[in-house]
């Protein structure tokens, strides 16, 4: 008798990509019986269900206001919920911790360590957000800023083509030659987004070093529409393996197997992210540089928003700095960048792994509510008196030419608590700080995005009627 689907499922088993090798197998062999049931097992993908109870993680984090309370206790049940993922050994949360979704998803300010597993979701569409600092030679802070401005480019989408930088021909090949990234798309958002800083709060810092006196450049962004690609396209394999082998599992931590072949190019598309996000900063200090007719003193690099692997563990960093080498091939003498807001130093950290920090430290300032949230407390102000307050003796633009107030210092925790229990949690030592001259943001791009303004006309041709 032929076995079909329905025998498996008669059997007990779910349906799933294996079912198509398995019955051309039985079949071919004519099993059945106990030779069938135990051919089965051996291949049928094995089901784990989330824990019933969450595994310990660490508490890098302590409450110091009201506010501050209802924000960390909302991220430590989000993340005890989250470490009932079962391919989680381990995890951390650092002082700039703040909720991202429901609970179960990993805050910003989260470390997620997984055995044999990438979840998409833990690094999310902002994969390898990251930051760059430049060294100038005897150059002013407003010449530096002047010329980043010119170079950069903020808001939706990408450069016009004959705007864009030149992107190298070996990492273009590569790119094209991952499965992940088999269609046009990516080629084209690798070429027009090259150069490009987004939205949200990327920016683009100047300031001088506390140390040398230099002024200095610091860059803040990710991959940009080539990153948000991949981790789609991430997010529909998992979630492939996740109704095979973990249906209770909750979608957002769906997970690839590393030791899959979809894994494993994962984990080169992750690599491929990584490259290009690192030209992506490249190329305006490059340009900035060409444009002030200097060099660089000096300069490094480092991703806060990624996965890090460790052997067959695998440290999704959601906001989180790396302090320890192993995570940062290119590392530069074990230096790190944490930006907090645009009143405050860039600072300059290096720190060791302890049993409690994982061998990270904090990504920036954090937050203690949302942007609407932040938004109405601050609603009986106008946008330009809290601007005024907020960025007093600084020189600070918005690329679109719109002000974000929810992007202003205001809008996120008090710095100096941050590095207070950066010191308190052993989470790096800051051996220089970038004093503030001002930064430029996209600031609110949408209010004159072509569409709006079509929108905003139709509504305004359908009134008149």
């Amino acid at each position: 008798m032929k076995i079909t689907g329905k025998t498996l499922k008669s059997l007990g088993y779910r349906p799933g990509k294996w079912f198509k090798a398995a019955l051309a197998y039985a079949n071919e062999h004519q099993l059945e019986g106990e030779a069938l049931t135990k051919y089965l097992t051996s291949i049928a993908p094995v089901i784990v269900d989330p824990r019933a109870e969450s595994i310990p993680f660490h508490q890098n984090i302590r409450a110091e206001t009201p506010k501050e309370h209802v924000n960390v206790e909302s991220v430590l049940y989000g993340m005890s919920e989250l470490m009932k993922t079962p391919t989680l050994v381990d995890g951390a949360v650092m002082p700039d911790a703040c909720p991202t979704g429901p609970p179960g998803v990993i805050p910003v300010g989260g470390i997620a360590v997984a055995e044999n597993a990438i979840h998409p979701a833990m690094h999310s569409a902002d994969i390898c957000c990251s930051v760059m600092m430049t060294s100038f030679k005897e150059v002013s802070p407003k010449e530096v800023l002047d010329a980043g401005h010119r170079a950069t480019h903020f808001g939706g989408g990408g450069r016009e083509w004959e705007q864009t930088f030149p992107l190298d021909d070996t990492l273009l090949r590569a790119i094209k030659d991952n499965p992940y990234f088999r269609s046009p798309k990516p080629e084209f958002l690798a070429k027009t987004h090259l150069g490009t800083q987004g939205d949200g709060n990327h920016f683009l810092f100047v300031g001088t070093s506390e140390r040398t006196g230099e002024t200095v450049m610091v860059t803040h962004h990710g991959s940009r529409g080539l990153g948000a690609f991949l981790y789609r396209e991430g997010m529909k394999v998992a979630e492939r393996f996740r109704k095979e082998i973990s249906p209770k599992s909750y979608h957002k931590n769906a997970w690839i197997p590393f030791d899959t072949q979809e894994g494993a190019d994962y984990w080169a598309a992750l690599q491929l992210i990584r490259d290009w996000t690192k030209a992506n900063h490249r190329v305006l200090h490059d340009d900035t540089l060409r444009r002030l007719k200097t060099d660089a003193t000096n300069r490094f690099w480092n991703e806060h928003n990624f996965v890090f692997r460790d052997g067959n563990k695998f440290y999704h960093a959601k906001g989180a700095t790396p302090l320890d080498d192993r995570f940062v091939p290119d590392s530069q003498d074990g230096l790190r960048l944490i930006p907090l807001n645009m009143r405050e130093p860039v600072l300059i950290v290096r720190g060791a792994t302890t049993a409690t920090n994982l061998g990270f430290a904090p990504h920036g300032a954090g937050r203690n509510e949302s942007r609407s949230a932040y938004l109405r407390s601050v609603a009986h102000k106008t946008t330009a008196e809290i601007f005024a307050e907020q960025t007093a003796g600084l020189d600070v633009r918005f690329y679109s030419g719109n002000v974000d107030a929810s992007e202003l210092p205001g809008a996120y925790k008090n710095a100096a608590n941050v590095q207070q229990q950066m010191q308190e949690f052993g989470l790096g030592e800051v051996v220089d700080r970038i004093l503030p001259y001002g930064c430029i943001m996209a600031g609110d791009w949408q209010r004159d995005a072509p569409w709006r303004k079509k929108r905003a006309r139709k509504q305004a041709r359908a009134k008149r009627r």
